[in-house]
């Protein structure tokens, strides 16, 4: 088969979806993997009647079956879950180039969390393509996302037992090997990170090591049958490093850097080395009086002190058999001072050391924007237990107690109100700048401002488990997941270092030989192209950028959970949506009314509401609630009976009362001017209930899902930052969609679509465009998981939205989206400026280096300058703003 991680044309390949039944087996074995709803989930689904499924669609002429386009409006009002039993996840299959068959899985369905192909990934290829029948297991990317392809005989295995052993050999990669976070204390610049990784990743039972500098963690995939974590533990410590278990919610250590020696030390011993160097020159230009050798007395002590903390990176990396851009400045400035050229070897180390403090001051500004969201959840809460009242540390409350909540106080931990009524500032969780009301029975999230009344609040969530603790730690492991720019730049900067030990030699010997010119001189030549070749920028370019990116998207309750998905994001140019809930309110609303003559509309909404009272139908509270708004007297129905799938009847008085689709009236006749209304609002997308009073027709409502009010202007923001093309995807009918793309600007609908129609969908646009998806992150969690990126909203709301969504929307904010998407473009902008500066600035001062047209102390300026210039353009996203829409309406 050919190389498939390169995009194919999309015609000739055949898709198809199914089904695949799962052994008991493979069933216990997965849910280590991937939490399934079910009886005795212990989740918690919240409060949904489940009797509104068995409920009367008089709204519509036939009887009700669940399935896409059934009734004339999607079936997930406000459902946490589908109903009955667990969906099983579809699998799709093709025709393979080589004439046999390939079926292939979401990556990160299949092992959460995994998106490259090490580590488990490579022990999930070997255990599989050992098994009997499997011909070739690979990683594919042709879709925009990681995919698993499994090829196999189709004349010893079929696509169901494929899938099966897929499913198990998943579930035991992911029983047998780990992955594990700690933070890392002591670290002075990127090049300790690789420092650590080129130990660990080294080490027995270690599959992968990844050191995010930024952010300082360690993100470790082990064996748990051969690693020894206290032994991984040691061997990071021996090397001057400690690691230390993450407290849960926050993004630094518990210790606050209270013991590295760096944020005390570096920034004094850098400003006495730059003193000495001033010093030196003083004496060495004879404005001071003194002896021959005071000048390099203190050029020699300036080196020292500017060389303190490289000197101590360099020897590390150098006893774990790297060379490193530490070793390098060091072997340049020593080098540099036992040719007697002490003022160039202490002025390069100084200002090397310059540029690694303005450097670290700038990244703890990052790291102290991350930090912040934790600071916001208050360490201490009000624990009421009957009349009495104590202040309690919050890691100490527990599931089912109750917290008094003051006007003015921050939220302790998520809970549920149940008794007080107020307003609460929740921008920290949602970005929401407007309060919200709560009440008895709403959720209330922790970090969220109690502005007015008091609220007692019944505990739902342990402090550690809450929304804010879990948005804080994805934060802090987002760098964690490298995006291709890292990734290349961690390449190219693996190539320069050796690079550069070899060209300095060459420069060096080629100017003995060729330009004649002495050997002290030829060695500074060479010394400077070291100085030239070492990448730091490079090394700092895209952290900086992505760790500032994730921190103020944060901010404004957007959780983007990597860098490869920051990338991803900017380079979006198709965008799919879920319809119920994502463009619309999700709850369907009177938007119209039209009366028979006589008629008044309060009269018709009276006798509708009488009978609506006895229906669970999302439809029916509808009718009560427009009621309820204008202020119209109730009426009181008698022996009301639904007839399924039709409508309701009744007794008001003395009269019988019908209230349905146009079809429970099928024997009665029926004026023309009623048939016409119901035609004109089917034509609309709308649903029509008819209500008859006697042998009297009073007239024809309107109710439909409303679209959000921001939703055109979301559309139109999108089309300026270049997204080419919008689609809807939705379970309803094609009637319906269409009416609800053209008002909100959508290019295409697509309609009915059942979940698998909608993966389907995704796939077929990954293969040509960086697709994004965005729904609610429940019933389009495999939407989602199919699409370049997926975009859950509300998801302060949704455990299931928080795990499977690349990108989360806190609030049910559809403005958010289109920030999100600028800023990631903003920031996709910025890596590569970065990556160009740094590139570049390197690149032309080997050249000036070798060509002799740059002195050390020029080139050591600007390859500093370049370093600290990468890292304040990446903090530029820390500033970056929100822009208002323009809502009409």
């Amino acid at each position: 088969m050919a190389d498939e991680t390169q995009s194919t044309p999309a015609a000739p390949k055949k898709f198809r979806a199914v089904k695949v039944k799962v052994t008991d087996e493979v069933q216990a074995a997965s849910v280590a993997v991937a939490h399934q709803h079910g009886p005795g989930c212990n989740h918690d689904h919240g409060d949904h009647d489940h009797s509104s499924c068995g409920h009367s669609h008089h709204g519509h002429d036939h009887a009700h079956a669940h399935g896409g386009g059934c009734c004339g409006h999607d079936h997930d009002h406000g459902h946490g879950h589908s109903h009955g039993p667990p969906q099983e996840a579809a699998v799709f299959s093709r025709a393979a180039e080589d004439g046999g068959t390939a079926v292939q899985f979401v990556l990160a369905e299949l092992i959460p969390g995994e998106t490259d192909e090490i580590g488990r990934t490579d022990k999930l290829v070997q255990s599989l393509g050992t098994s009997a029948g499997v011909l070739k297991v690979h990683v594919r990317r042709d879709t925009g996302i990681a995919e698993l392809c499994v090829h196999y005989d189709g004349t010893q295995l079929n696509l169901e037992e494929t899938a099966a052993r897929a499913r198990m050999a998943a579930a035991q990669v992911s029983a047998r090997y780990r992955a594990k976070t700690w933070f890392v204390r002591n670290m002075e610049s990127a090049q300790c990170g690789y420092a650590i990784e080129h130990v660990l990743n080294r080490t027995k039972g270690v599959l992968q090591a990844s050191v995010a500098y930024a952010s300082e963690r360690l993100v470790l995939e082990y064996d748990t049958t051969t690693a020894n974590l206290r032994q991984i533990e040691t061997r990071v410590s021996a090397m001057g490093y400690q690691l230390e278990e993450p407290e849960v919610g926050h993004a630094c250590s518990c210790h606050a850097h209270g013991s590295t020696l760096a944020p005390l030390l570096e920034m004094p011993l850098v400003a006495a080395s730059g003193m000495l160097l001033l010093l030196g020159g003083l004496f060495s230009h004879m404005v001071l009086a003194g002896p021959a050798w005071a000048a390099t007395a203190c050029y020699v002590a300036a080196l020292l002190c500017g060389g303190f903390f490289p000197v101590r990176g360099a020897s590390v990396a150098v006893m774990r058999g790297m060379v490193d851009i530490e070793a390098l400045m060091v072997l340049a400035g020593v080098g540099a001072g036992l040719l007697g050229k002490w003022f160039e070897g202490a002025f390069l180390l100084f200002l090397f050391s310059l540029g690694h403090a303005l450097e670290h001051r700038a990244m703890e500004k990052a790291r102290r924007s991350v930090a912040m969201l934790g600071e916001m959840r208050p360490e201490t809460a009000l624990r009421k237990q009957g009349d009495n009242i104590e202040s309690v540390p919050t890691s100490t409350l527990r599931r089912g107690e109750r917290v008094l909540v003051r006007p003015g106080d921050k939220v302790p931990v998520d809970g549920i109100v149940r008794e007080g009524q107020s307003s609460l500032n929740q921008a920290t969780i949602t970005g929401e700048s407007m309060p919200v009301n709560r009440g008895p029975g709403d959720q209330v999230y922790a970090g969220t401002i109690n502005i007015e009344g008091s609220l007692e609040v019944e505990v739902s969530r342990l402090a550690s488990e809450s929304v804010l603790a879990r948005v804080v730690d994805m934060v802090a492991d987002a760098e964690a997941r490298k995006g291709p720019a890292q990734l290349f730049a961690r390449r190219v900067e693996k190539r320069f270092v050796p690079i550069a030990l070899a060209l300095a030699p060459i420069v060096t010997i080629g100017w003995m030989t060729l330009g004649h010119q002495p050997f002290a001189d030829a060695v500074l030549r060479g010394i400077s192209v070291l100085v030239a070749a070492s990448p730091c920028a490079l090394a700092i370019s895209t952290p900086a950028a992505v760790l500032s990116a994730v921190a103020r998207a944060a901010r404004s309750g957007v959780l983007i959970k990597g860098g490869s998905y920051l990338e991803t994001l900017g380079r979006v140019d198709v965008v799919a949506f879920d319809k119920t809930g994502t463009l619309t309110q999700g709850t369907p609303k009177v938007v119209g009314l039209h009366p028979e003559a006589g008629v008044s509309e309060g009269e018709l909404l009276a006798y509708a509401a009488a009978l609506e009272k006895h229906s669970s139908h999302p439809l029916g509270k509808a009718v009560l609630e427009e009621v309820a708004a204008r202020g119209l007297e109730e009426l009181v129905a008698q022996r009301v009976k639904p007839t399924l799938g039709k409508g309701l009847e009744g007794t008001i008085g003395n009269d019988l009362v019908r209230l349905g689709s146009l079809g429970f009236f099928a024997e009665r006749p029926v004026p023309d001017s009623v048939k016409q209304a119901v035609v004109q609002l089917q034509s609309e997308g709308r649903t029509a209930v008819v209500v008859q009073r006697g042998e009297q027709f009073l007239g024809t409502l309107a109710l439909a899902d409303v679209t959000r009010p921001d939703a055109r202007a979301v559309i139109a923001r999108l089309g300026e930052l270049g997204v080419r093309r919008t689609l809807m995807l939705s379970g309803d009918n094609q009637t319906t969609a269409q009416a609800v793309a053209r008002e909100v600007g959508i290019d295409e609908a697509r309609a009915p679509l059942m979940p698998e129609g909608k993966v389907q969908a995704m796939r077929e646009l990954a293969k040509e465009s960086v697709v994004a998806m965005a729904g609610d992150g429940v019933n389009d969690a495999p939407a989602l998981a199919s699409a370049s990126v997926g975009i859950a909203m509300g998801g302060a709301g949704s455990d299931v939205a928080l795990e499977t969504a690349d990108v989360v929307l806190m609030g049910d904010r559809l403005t958010a989206l289109p920030f999100a998407i600028e800023l990631a473009r903003a920031s996709v902008s910025i890596i590569r400026q970065n990556l160009t500066i740094a590139l570049g600035v390197s690149g032309l001062l080997v050249l000036a280096s070798a060509a002799g047209r740059v002195e050390i102390s020029e080139a050591v300026i600007l390859h500093e300058g370049s370093t600290v210039l990468v890292v304040l353009n990446g903090l530029r996203l820390l500033a970056f703003r929100e822009r208002p829409l323009k809502i009409v309406g």
